[in-house]
Protein backbone atom coordinates (compact mmCIF):
# COMPACT_ATOMS: atom_id res chain seq x y z
CA UNK A 1 0.00 0.00 0.00
CA UNK A 2 1.46 3.30 -0.87
CA UNK A 3 1.80 6.30 1.91
CA UNK A 4 -1.18 8.87 1.04
CA UNK A 5 0.05 12.09 0.36
CA UNK A 6 0.60 14.46 3.74
CA UNK A 7 -1.44 17.59 4.01
CA UNK A 8 1.40 19.64 3.77
CA UNK A 9 2.70 18.10 0.62
CA UNK A 10 -0.91 18.30 -0.76
CA UNK A 11 -0.87 21.82 0.69
CA UNK A 12 2.48 22.87 -1.27
CA UNK A 13 1.97 20.93 -4.59
CA UNK A 14 -1.23 22.38 -6.16
CA UNK A 15 -4.09 24.51 -4.82
CA UNK A 16 -6.37 21.69 -2.97
CA UNK A 17 -9.10 23.42 -1.70
CA UNK A 18 -10.48 20.48 0.26
CA UNK A 19 -6.30 20.47 1.67
CA UNK A 20 -7.06 23.87 2.82
CA UNK A 21 -10.55 23.63 4.62
CA UNK A 22 -8.31 21.12 6.36
CA UNK A 23 -5.79 23.01 7.16
CA UNK A 24 -7.63 25.69 8.30
CA UNK A 25 -9.83 23.56 10.84
CA UNK A 26 -7.06 22.27 11.80
CA UNK A 27 -5.02 25.35 12.75
CA UNK A 28 -7.29 28.15 13.32
CA UNK A 29 -8.21 27.26 16.54
CA UNK A 30 -4.36 26.50 17.20
CA UNK A 31 -3.41 29.75 15.93
CA UNK A 32 -5.88 31.38 17.85
CA UNK A 33 -5.20 30.01 21.38
CA UNK A 34 -1.37 30.54 20.80
CA UNK A 35 -2.32 34.70 19.97
CA UNK A 36 -5.06 34.39 23.07
CA UNK A 37 -2.52 33.27 25.62
CA UNK A 38 0.00 36.13 24.25
CA UNK A 39 -2.93 38.53 24.95
CA UNK A 40 -4.03 39.82 22.13
CA UNK A 41 -7.72 40.95 21.52
CA UNK A 42 -9.64 38.52 20.41
CA UNK A 43 -10.94 40.92 17.07
CA UNK A 44 -7.46 41.28 16.61
CA UNK A 45 -6.37 37.41 16.95
CA UNK A 46 -8.77 36.74 14.22
CA UNK A 47 -7.57 39.30 11.98
CA UNK A 48 -3.79 37.91 12.52
CA UNK A 49 -4.94 34.65 11.73
CA UNK A 50 -6.32 35.63 8.61
CA UNK A 51 -2.94 37.70 7.86
CA UNK A 52 -0.96 34.49 8.75
CA UNK A 53 -2.89 32.29 6.35
CA UNK A 54 -2.50 34.77 3.91
CA UNK A 55 1.07 34.85 4.23
CA UNK A 56 0.84 30.56 4.57
CA UNK A 57 -0.73 30.66 0.90
CA UNK A 58 2.24 32.30 -0.18
CA UNK A 59 5.27 30.54 1.57
CA UNK A 60 4.04 27.36 1.95
CA UNK A 61 5.00 26.21 -1.77
CA UNK A 62 8.65 26.67 -0.42
CA UNK A 63 8.19 24.88 2.91
CA UNK A 64 10.28 21.85 3.18
CA UNK A 65 9.60 19.17 5.87
CA UNK A 66 12.40 19.32 7.57
CA UNK A 67 13.02 16.63 11.08
CA UNK A 68 15.21 18.42 13.17
CA UNK A 69 13.53 21.95 12.94
CA UNK A 70 9.53 20.69 12.25
CA UNK A 71 6.35 22.03 11.25
CA UNK A 72 5.28 23.92 14.40
CA UNK A 73 8.54 25.95 14.40
CA UNK A 74 8.11 26.57 11.06
CA UNK A 75 4.73 27.98 11.62
CA UNK A 76 5.56 29.35 15.39
CA UNK A 77 8.32 31.63 13.09
CA UNK A 78 5.37 32.78 10.87
CA UNK A 79 2.84 33.50 13.96
CA UNK A 80 5.37 35.73 15.62
CA UNK A 81 7.13 37.47 12.68
CA UNK A 82 3.13 38.54 11.68
CA UNK A 83 2.52 39.59 15.28
CA UNK A 84 5.22 40.97 15.54
CA UNK A 85 4.73 43.05 12.15
CA UNK A 86 1.31 43.95 13.66
CA UNK A 87 2.83 45.45 16.91
CA UNK A 88 5.11 47.67 14.68
CA UNK A 89 2.21 48.79 12.46
CA UNK A 90 -0.53 49.97 15.00
CA UNK A 91 2.00 51.26 17.09
CA UNK A 92 4.68 54.33 17.43
CA UNK A 93 7.96 53.04 17.46
CA UNK A 94 8.53 53.08 20.93
CA UNK A 95 5.67 51.21 21.21
CA UNK A 96 6.37 48.51 19.32
CA UNK A 97 9.61 48.30 19.86
CA UNK A 98 9.30 48.28 24.07
CA UNK A 99 5.98 46.02 22.66
CA UNK A 100 8.45 43.30 20.52
CA UNK A 101 10.86 43.10 23.57
CA UNK A 102 8.85 42.29 26.43
CA UNK A 103 6.97 38.76 24.17
CA UNK A 104 10.83 37.74 23.69
CA UNK A 105 11.92 37.72 26.73
CA UNK A 106 12.50 33.72 26.85
CA UNK A 107 12.65 31.69 24.08
CA UNK A 108 8.69 30.50 24.22
CA UNK A 109 7.08 33.08 26.92
CA UNK A 110 4.69 31.50 29.11
CA UNK A 111 4.10 28.05 27.19
CA UNK A 112 3.03 30.06 24.04
CA UNK A 113 4.21 27.21 21.79
CA UNK A 114 4.29 24.47 24.33
CA UNK A 115 5.04 21.14 22.55
CA UNK A 116 2.58 18.70 24.48
CA UNK A 117 -0.11 21.53 24.19
CA UNK A 118 0.82 21.66 20.47
CA UNK A 119 0.29 17.94 20.26
CA UNK A 120 -2.92 18.18 22.27
CA UNK A 121 -4.71 20.84 20.34
CA UNK A 122 -3.76 19.61 16.98
CA UNK A 123 -4.45 15.64 17.69
CA UNK A 124 -7.96 16.82 19.04
CA UNK A 125 -8.85 19.13 16.55
CA UNK A 126 -7.68 16.14 13.20
CA UNK A 127 -9.92 13.62 15.38
CA UNK A 128 -12.83 16.24 15.27
CA UNK A 129 -12.27 16.74 11.82
CA UNK A 130 -11.86 13.13 10.83
CA UNK A 131 -14.80 11.35 13.19
CA UNK A 132 -17.19 11.99 10.05
CA UNK A 133 -15.23 9.47 8.03
CA UNK A 134 -15.65 6.53 9.75
CA UNK A 135 -19.19 4.62 10.75
CA UNK A 136 -20.67 5.49 13.72
CA UNK A 137 -20.11 2.15 15.55
CA UNK A 138 -16.55 2.35 14.56
CA UNK A 139 -15.88 5.95 15.90
CA UNK A 140 -17.76 4.75 18.83
CA UNK A 141 -15.42 1.63 19.09
CA UNK A 142 -12.66 3.92 19.02
CA UNK A 143 -14.01 6.75 21.18
CA UNK A 144 -14.94 4.17 24.52
CA UNK A 145 -12.14 2.22 24.05
CA UNK A 146 -9.12 4.37 23.39
CA UNK A 147 -10.43 7.63 24.47
CA UNK A 148 -12.50 6.49 27.20
CA UNK A 149 -10.21 3.78 28.36
CA UNK A 150 -12.81 1.32 28.64
CA UNK A 151 -12.29 -2.87 28.12
CA UNK A 152 -12.44 -3.85 24.56
CA UNK A 153 -14.79 -6.40 26.09
CA UNK A 154 -17.08 -3.58 27.58
CA UNK A 155 -17.40 -1.94 24.65
CA UNK A 156 -17.57 -4.62 22.54
CA UNK A 157 -20.81 -5.58 24.61
CA UNK A 158 -22.01 -1.83 24.58
CA UNK A 159 -22.05 -1.67 20.96
CA UNK A 160 -22.84 -5.74 19.97
CA UNK A 161 -19.65 -6.28 18.46
CA UNK A 162 -16.97 -8.54 18.89
CA UNK A 163 -14.12 -7.35 20.79
CA UNK A 164 -11.76 -8.05 17.58
CA UNK A 165 -13.87 -5.04 15.78
CA UNK A 166 -13.30 -3.35 18.88
CA UNK A 167 -9.24 -3.83 18.10
CA UNK A 168 -9.95 -3.10 14.37
CA UNK A 169 -11.49 0.14 14.99
CA UNK A 170 -9.25 1.48 16.94
CA UNK A 171 -6.58 0.47 14.38
CA UNK A 172 -8.51 1.71 11.74
CA UNK A 173 -8.59 5.36 13.25
CA UNK A 174 -4.98 5.54 14.40
CA UNK A 175 -3.69 4.64 11.19
CA UNK A 176 -5.87 7.46 9.50
CA UNK A 177 -4.91 9.57 12.47
CA UNK A 178 -0.97 8.94 11.73
CA UNK A 179 -1.97 9.57 8.20
CA UNK A 180 -3.45 12.98 8.69
CA UNK A 181 -0.71 14.47 11.41
CA UNK A 182 2.08 13.71 9.38
CA UNK A 183 4.52 15.70 8.92
CA UNK A 184 2.44 18.21 11.15
CA UNK A 185 3.66 16.97 14.36
CA UNK A 186 7.41 15.77 14.94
Amino acid sequence: MQTPVTLLERLRDAPDPRAWERFVDLYAPLMLDWLRRAGVAPHDARDLVQDVFVTLLRVLPEFRYDESGGFRKWLRTVVLNRWRDALRRNATPAQATQAILNQLEGPEPDGFFDEMEYRRQVTGRTLQVICGDFEPKTWQAFEQFVLEGQPAADVADALDVTPNAVYLARSRVLRRLREELHGLIE
